[in-house]
């Protein structure tokens, strides 16, 4: 039987982190991989380079790379970020790496394809559009605010929420992006930040109107905490329901998957003192916006907190392959030998 194709759609260490765990299950990944980064390494080679930023994609790469020990040290050197020297400090090796590619190549998408070959990538990693454009962000009051690094990191006015976000100019889909949508068996969106990493490919002409047409399964995968700079006092159903606005649909989708792990307490503690708190699952709100409400065990407490990509891609591969199943009922999600099912009739 030919393996399912699952596409994931994001940016940044949520959409790594899926990946990883996808790497490892029997299906056909595609990354669709925002080119709204202005930060960083990626901004600086952005603007001094004129390029698309190669920082999500380099991510995404990496995630996605052989598992031998020559690849896994190649990937290692892509993720290396140099501490000093001038012209050099705060850069990604990867992000040279990509940047010089895309000079050899001309243009990002051959970049990205030798990359591919050379790390050996398991999967398939695209652009999702070729565009150059800037994210943008009007707050609540009015105020606008350019590009994604200052959107995502802004320390003023937390106290206004993000009325809504908009790329400058429009930007069209990378063609093999609204193939692979096309061809999917199911679609993931998240996790990732709500309107830095994930809106923004929801934002490219045609993008979401090809995620609502297509067959695929659509799973949408909850951050584990809030973020004071785009997502202050979210519950899960904020989350969702900004997807469902931003793909144009007042149906549901059909999963949202959340953690039901508890955060240790001292994570915890360190967390909230910079303003992030673990997302509450509002379930009742939640009913109307996902067909199915699946918690499971998901949280990986090391250094950060971080989705476990084991248990993730595992748990998104169970709703892929027992969608159609026996064990699946009307308005209640149970995938074998994992966490709690939420009905939602």
């Amino acid at each position: 039987m030919d393996k399912r194709k699952v596409v994931v759609i994001g940016g940044g260490t949520g959409t790594s982190t899926a990946l990883r765990g996808l790497k490892r299950e029997s299906c056909q990944v595609t990354a669709v991989v925002t080119m709204a980064d202005s930060g960083g390494s990626s901004g600086r080679l952005r603007d001094e380079l004129d390029q698309l930023p190669p920082g999500d994609v380099r991510q995404c790469l990496v995630a996605l790379a052989a598992d031998d020990r020559a690849t896994a040290l190649l990937a290692k050197l892509l993720e290396y970020r140099f501490p000093r020297g001038n012209g050099l400090s705060g850069h990604s090796f990867g992000n040279l790496f990509l940047a010089a590619l895309t000079e050899i190549t001309g243009d990002i998408g051959s970049a990205i394809a030798e990359a591919s070959r050379i790390l050996r990538v398991q999967g398939t990693v695209l652009p999702v559009t070729l565009t150059k454009t800037t994210l943008k962000a009007r707050l609540a009051d009015g105020t606008e605010i350019a590009g994604e690094a200052a959107i995502g990191e802004r320390h003023e006015n937390l106290e206004l929420p993000i009325d809504y976000v908009y790329l400058d100019p429009r930007a069209y889909p990378y063609p093999p992006v609204l193939e692979a949508i096309d061809e999917a068996d199911a679609i993931v969106i998240g996790p990732g930040d709500i309107y830095t990493s994930i809106i923004p490919n929801l934002l490219v002409e045609g993008v979401a109107e090809a995620i609502l047409k297509s067959q695929a399964i659509k799973v949408y995968v909850c951050n584990l905490m809030t973020k004071p700079s785009e997502s202050h006092g979210f519950k899960a159903s904020s989350f969702l329901r900004m997807v469902c606005q931003y793909l144009g649909t007042h149906q549901p989708l059909d999963y949202m998957v959340v953690n039901a792990a508890p955060v240790p307490a001292q994570m915890l503690e360190r967390y909230c003192r910079s303003g992030q708190h673990p997302v509450v699952v509002d379930v009742e709100q939640c009913r109307d916006l996902a067909a199915h409400i699946l918690a499971e065990p998901l949280l990986s407490a090391g250094v950060y907190l971080r989705h476990d990509s084991e248990v993730l891609g595992r748990v998104i591969m169970q709703i892929v392959e027992q969608e159609h199943s026996p064990f699946l009922h009307a308005g209640v999600s149970r995938v074998a030998g994992f966490g709690q099912a939420f009905p939602t009739t």
